[in-house]
C-alpha cells in the first residue's frame, strides 16, 4: 500500500478521534440550557465552596451595611470607596440563567410588562467576590418608575444601571406623549437630578462604552435575540461612576452616600428552627413560565430558587439561586395604564407581606415615607422591625390579591 495513502488515512484517524474526544470535553464542561420544563424541580442544595469567586484570607470581622454579613477588612477597603450599585435584570425565558444574581446583596422582583417579572439587583459588599466573568452581570434592560423608587434608598444619588426605558414616546415628533407621565422613567431619572454634572448617577447603556457593557449573543452556549444580550462589568460601572465624581463621596458637595442611609438591623441567629416551612409557591399572573417556588435547604440554612418549574442557577458560578431571606411585599398594581401596556406598584406607602427566614414564616407590615425613604418591615403581631439573618435578601413584590402557598 502506498506510504501516502497510510500517511492520510493515519492522520484522518487521528483527527476523528481528537474532534470526538474534544466534543466529550466540551459536553462536560459546557453549561446546558434548558427550556422544556422537564428538569428536576428540586435544585441541588449548595456545597460550598463556591467557584468563581475572589476570596479575601483575613478574618471576617467587617459588617456589610446592606446585607450585615460579614467580611473580610480587605473586602471593607474595596467597598467603601464606592457607593451601592442598581442593575437591572431580566428575567424572560430567553435570559436565563442570569449573570452575576448572587453577587447581589439585595434582589427586588416584579412585573416589568405582560406577566413577565424583571429583578433589580443591589451591588455592594458581595460583588467584592469578584467572579472570573468580566461583564459579570446580566442580561441588562429597561427601566420602570417603580424601580426607581427602590433605587432611591441606596445613596443621595443612586447609581442605576439599565438600557433604556419607559419614556414619552411621541406617536409623532413635538406630538404629545404616548406613554402615562407615571411610568415615564427616562423623565423621571432627569428630573431626580441624576443626569446632572456632578450627580451624573443614571448609568444607562446608551451613554456607556463598550469597556464597561457590551453585547454578548452566545454568552450561555445558545444564540438569542439582541435585547436579551447585553452585560454590564460592576467593576467598569464603579470606574465610570468615580470619573463622574461619585464614589462613596458626592464630590459636588462632599457628601456621603449614607448620610440619610437607614440600615435593616441583622442581628438574628442564622439558625434553622424547629417546624420548618419547607415550600413557598405563588405567581404573579397566572403564567406559569414566571411562577415562583423557593425551596428550603435545612443544611445549608437557605431558600433555593425555583422558576417556571426549573432549578435556577447563577450562570457565572454554576451555582442554584438562593436567598437568607425572602421577602413577600404585597403592593397596589395598576395595570396596563397607557397603549403601551405599562404597570405601576405603589411602593411608597404601606402595606403588608410575609417574611420567610431560617425555614420559619412571619407575618409583617411594610412602610414607606417618600421616595428617598427606607422600606421598613416590621413584624405584623409584636410591630418590631424585622431582624434579617445576615446575608442575602430577596424581595418579591406581588399585586395584592396574590395567592401564596407554602407547606410545612
Amino acid at each position: 500500500m502506498n506510504s501516502k495513502i497510510l500517511k492520510t488515512g493515519l492522520y484522518s484517524l487521528v483527527f476523528v478521534i481528537s474532534t470526538f474526544a474534544s466534543y466529550l470535553l466540551f459536553a462536560s464542561i459546557s453549561p446546558v440550557k434548558s427550556k422544556s420544563g422537564t428538569s428536576s424541580p428540586t435544585p441541588t442544595p449548595i456545597s460550598p465552596p463556591e467557584t468563581g469567586y475572589l476570596s479575601f484570607e483575613g478574618p471576617k470581622t467587617e459588617v456589610c451595611p446592606i446585607n450585615g454579613e460579614k467580611f473580610s477588612i480587605e473586602a471593607k477597603n474595596i467597598w467603601s470607596t464606592r457607593r451601592p450599585l442598581t442593575v437591572m435584570i431580566e428575567n424572560h425565558l430567553d435570559s436565563r440563567p442570569q449573570s452575576g444574581l448572587m453577587n447581589a446583596d439585595v434582589v427586588y422582583e416584579a412585573i416589568a410588562e405582560g406577566g413577565i417579572t424583571r429583578f433589580m439587583a443591589v451591588y455592594y459588599c458581595n460583588a467584592t467576590r469578584t467572579t472570573t466573568q468580566k461583564y459579570d452581570v446580566g442580561p441588562v434592560r429597561s427601566a420602570r418608575s417603580y424601580f426607581l423608587d427602590l433605587a432611591s434608598e441606596y445613596a443621595d444619588y443612586p447609581l442605576y444601571t439599565h438600557v433604556g426605558g419607559a419614556n414619552c414616546s411621541a406617536a409623532t415628533p413635538g406630538g404629545p406623549c404616548t406613554t402615562n407621565i407615571k411610568a415615564q422613567a427616562v423623565e423621571q431619572i432627569a428630573k431626580y437630578g441624576w443626569n446632572n454634572k456632578g450627580t451624573w448617577s443614571d448609568l444607562s447603556q446608551f451613554s456607556l462604552s463598550y469597556k464597561a457593557c457590551r453585547r454578548e449573543p452566545d454568552r450561555t452556549g445558545e444564540t438569542w435575540d439582541t435585547e436579551h444580550t447585553m452585560y454590564c462589568s460592576t467593576t467598569e460601572l464603579w470606574n465610570v461612576a468615580a470619573s463622574r465624581g461619585l464614589t462613596n463621596l458626592t464630590e459636588i458637595n462632599n457628601s456621603s452616600w449614607d448620610k440619610k442611609f437607614r440600615p435593616w438591623l441583622f442581628t438574628a441567629e442564622d439558625k434553622a428552627s424547629e417546624n420548618i416551612v419547607s415550600t413557598i409557591s405563588f405567581d404573579f399572573w397566572g403564567d406559569k413560565a414566571y411562577a415562583v417556588t423557593w425551596k428550603y435547604d435545612l443544611a445549608s440554612n437557605r431558600y433555593l430558587r425555583i422558576n417556571g418549574g426549573e432549578a435556577v442557577v447563577d450562570f457565572n458560578i454554576q451555582q442554584p439561586l438562593s436567598t437568607k431571606n425572602l421577602i413577600i411585599q404585597f403592593a397596589k398594581e395598576s395595570r396596563s395604564i397607557d397603549e403601551h401596556a405599562h404597570n405601576l406598584y405603589a411602593l411608597v406607602g404601606s402595606g403588608t407581606g410575609l417574611y420567610f427566614s431560617n425555614g420559619q414564616k412571619t407575618e409583617i407590615t411594610w412602610s414607606k415615607a417618600d421616595r428617598q425613604a427606607r422600606t421598613i418591615f416590621k413584624d405584623k403581631l409584636s410591630g418590631k422591625e424585622i431582624n434579617f439573618v445576615p446575608g442575602q435578601i430577596w424581595v418579591e413584590i406581588l399585586p395584592l390579591g396574590n395567592k401564596i402557598s407554602y407547606e410545612g
